[in-house]
């Protein structure tokens, strides 16, 4: 019997309709703004986050990148660029729970 704690909830799903995507196995040469254009034909971007940014001064041997859009049905639609060979690497696309 499951109470009204979130017991039972599978680990790493949002607990509701999430406007947020996490972007992963990205290229270390991928900018936000090629970030921006890509996604960006999927629905209006609310924000996006590139980790680590673009003005980094190591380099990194891949980046991670959180998009969140104004309507959570982007979300759907964004899940089907995974395996998606954008630069050199396959892009990974999971919906993400929203947190500041």
């Amino acid at each position: 019997m499951m109470n009204s704690g979130g017991i039972g909830v599978p680990l790493g799903f949002p607990l509701g309709p999430t406007s947020v995507i996490q972007v992963t196995n990205l290229s270390s040469a991928v900018t936000s703004e090629q970030m921006r254009t890509l996604f960006g034909f999927l629905g209006d971007i609310e924000e996006l986050r590139l980790y680590p940014p673009d003005n980094a001064p190591l380099a990194f041997s891949s980046k991670v990148c959180y998009i969140k859009f104004r309507e959570a049905s982007s979300v759907g639609v964004a899940q089907h660029l995974t395996n998606t060979v954008f630069i050199d690497r396959a892009l990974i696309v999971v919906p993400c729970a929203e947190d500041d």
